[in-house]
């Protein structure tokens, strides 16, 4: 998925009117235009979510936005504009096709900070992959309704309703369930190992810095640990297709054995 920054940016740009639409020399993005408004180049893959989002409707020429799009631009243009207003973008978190953009704040988070930072190679630190994965379980973790206790306790399923509440299990809608569910999944397939600090970053918001000095880690360990944990979680949440995966064949007499060492 593309950046929030980038969807903040198209509901502004549309926030005044439909624009025209056409391939930019890339291949990749798209350029809209509208006049004495301008041009501006967006990801193509944005505007194919958004539309099957229902946050801009889209024809062969032409794309503006929806009512649900112009209310998020109106909530976006209803803030102070400043620099608090570029901490605000467009967002969707969750691969069903009923889950809603929304506007978020992206200095709230350490995981969208870091995913604005680039490492010494000029590259983003966190791959759009490993963003979306993070902000799905902190999606999935607040749907649910998972109250946090004095010390993490994963022993008890979050599925099963008694983690967090006072006297035992409660009655729970399916959604709420749903998103437990997708918790419980999430974590064990992570592992006991990396969950915790998706955890205390992705759901309790906690800074690097924090997590470090919690776990007596060394400086800028957290880091190097949520990388390898975000990118466990994104192989849960978007599995590589079998045909994408690289085979290893070896052709072999019947007798055939390898050899070791």
């Amino acid at each position: 998925m593309s950046s929030p920054a980038a969807g903040r940016r198209l509901l502004s740009f549309l926030s005044s009117g439909p624009a025209s639409v056409r391939k930019a020399a890339s291949g990749t993005k798209l350029l809209l235009e509208a006049g004495e408004r301008g041009v501006i180049a967006v990801p193509g893959d944005l505007v194919d979510l958004l539309a099957s989002r229902h946050v801009v409707v889209r024809t062969s020429h032409t794309v503006a936005l929806s009512e649900q799009g112009s209310a998020l631009a109106r909530r976006l243009l209803s803030l102070p504009s400043g620099p608090g207003r570029k901490d605000i973008g467009l967002a969707i978190f969750d691969a069903e096709a009923e889950c809603p953009a929304a506007l978020v704040n992206l200095s709230e988070s350490p995981l969208a900070q870091l995913v604005r930072r680039k490492g010494k190679n000029g590259k983003p630190f966190l791959s759009m992959e490993e963003f979306r994965a993070g902000e799905r379980l902190r999606a999935d973790y607040t749907r649910g309704q998972i109250m946090p206790r004095l010390g993490a306790n994963w022993v008890a399923s979050v599925s099963s309703g008694r983690r967090g509440d006072a006297g035992g299990a409660t009655e729970l809608t399916d959604a709420i369930l749903g998103a437990r569910q997708r918790v419980d999944s999430a974590i064990a397939a992570v592992g006991p190992e990396l969950s915790g600090v998706l955890i205390d970053v992705c759901c309790f918001l906690k800074g690097l810095e924090l997590v470090e000095s919690e776990r007596g880690w060394p400086v800028r360990s957290a880091k190097v640990v949520l990388k390898a944990a975000l990118a466990a979680l994104a192989r849960h949440y978007y599995p590589t297709k079998e045909r994408d995966r690289p085979r290893i064949l070896h052709w072999g007499a019947a007798d055939y054995r390898p050899s070791i060492g």
